[in-house]
């Protein structure tokens, strides 16, 4: 019996990976800088986002199952103290095992048809987003799920009811590739601009479409974060909106979306990006909203910054495409990302655009001092902390206020 497109894919891309690097050892540190390092106690190299991913459709016993097994594993490990560290493609290696996981999902999704097929399909690219997670450059392992992470959303927008559109804009002679989705084609739709984090792909954007902005009738307009999935050819610099405004620009030739009623919303360094647009360009965005946002303090805080766990120093000098790192240089250039410091948050002058920050109580990345400081530089600017009980399950009560003042600013 032949195997299944899928698995022929899989075996294809993974078979010359069985002794992979592992991730937590791809980002090389000068030696005065990885003594700094070894001060975590922690037991998982990653950033563990259970609730952020069972929100987005990861199945919340199968998430502890696969995080069992991992922790589980008597592979050999490049770090004993890190779970997470099985090194090699196979059983116990968290890419292994979290494609493992994915593959049967879309294998369920090839024996489905419509939306029940598309949503197997979607959760499966979502499972290998995360196999790939933190997406660290040079990580072959993460840019094979990526391949299969993008496929499997491909598989998906053929099945949907809704329609998905890929865009290509072209920008210094390549082109972002950006996923365009809508509720329905009558009419040109409002549309919103969103990205995630520098550790999170486009694809992972799906449940935020279907159950907060398509029932209000709202196209969804993704993009990858420089340096990352679509957009790795381009490295992240201080001009870190570059792409988003590409996109932004490019708006009027996309005939299913209203280019004047357009907003921005962002999560984490997402929310970097959506802030310093909205000052960028101020007559093409009606609204901005970013949840979680770093926006100055953590950026200018060198200590601060030296204390955050390894995987997220990895992430940023992953993105700035760093040869080997060095923590107090490293620390320092981060300043240069500050919106204060760049000027927009400072001065006299105000952006038209509404804007809504939103962090959570007793974030580090994204203090209220700095939502209070986005939204002070708005003309109709608002900051909103909200109880760090309600941490990612505070993301449906953050969302909803996020959708809420969206549909507002819409209708001016």
């Amino acid at each position: 019996m032949p195997q299944p497109e899928s698995e022929n894919l899989s075996v294809k891309l993974f078979k010359n990976h069985k002794q992979a690097l592992e991730t937590s050892g791809l980002v090389p540190y000068l030696p005065s800088s990885l003594a700094q390092l070894e001060h975590s106690g922690r037991t998982w190299y990653r950033e563990l986002r259970r609730p952020q991913w069972i929100w987005q459709g990861v199945d919340a016993i199968e998430l502890e199952s696969i995080l069992a097994r991992i922790a589980n594993s008597k592979k050999h490990r490049s770090r004993d103290e890190w779970l997470d560290t099985v090194s090699g493609y196979h059983s116990g290696n968290w890419a292994y095992e979290w494609i493992h996981a994915g593959m049967e999902h879309q294998k369920n999704a090839s024996e489905l048809e419509g939306d029940e097929a598309a949503e197997a399909y979607f959760k499966a690219s979502l499972y290998f987003s995360v196999a790939g997670y933190p997406h660290i450059k040079g990580d072959n392992l993460a840019i094979q799920s990526q391949v299969l992470a993008s496929q499997a959303y491909d598989m998906a927008a053929k099945q949907t009811s809704h329609r998905v559109e890929k865009i290509l804009v072209p920008y210094q002679g390549r082109k972002i590739t950006c996923y365009l989705h809508l509720p329905n084609t009558e009419k040109p739709l409002p549309v919103v601009i969103v990205s995630g984090g520098m550790d999170s792909l486009q694809t992972d954007m799906w449940r935020l479409y279907r159950d907060f902005l398509a029932p209000n009738n709202m196209a969804m307009l993704t993009l990858d974060m420089p340096s990352i999935g679509h957009s790795s050819h381009w490295p992240l610099s201080e001009d870190s909106s570059c792409l988003h405004q590409a996109v932004l620009n490019y708006l009027p030739n996309i005939p299913w979306v209203d280019r004047f009623h357009a907003a921005v919303m962002g999560f984490r360094f997402g929310g970097n990006v959506a802030l310093r647009l909205s000052f960028l360009e101020p007559s093409r965005l009606k609204a901005c909203v970013a949840l979680g946002a770093p926006v100055h303090q953590i950026l200018t805080n060198s200590t601060r910054l030296k204390t955050m766990p390894k995987m997220y120093l990895d992430v940023l000098a992953s993105r700035l495409a760093k040869q080997v790192v060095d923590i107090n240089s490293l620390t320092s250039q981060m300043q240069a990302w500050s919106l204060k410091n760049q000027g927009f948050l400072s001065g006299g002058r105000k952006t038209s655009v509404s804007v809504l920050a939103i962090g959570l109580k007793d974030d580090p990345v994204s203090p209220k001092s700095d939502n209070k400081l986005a939204a002070l530089f708005s003309k109709y600017g608002k900051g909103v902390e909200l109880n760090s009980k309600t941490l990612h399950s505070g993301y449906e009560e953050a969302l909803k206020q996020m959708i809420e003042w969206i549909k507002e600013e819409m209708k001016q």
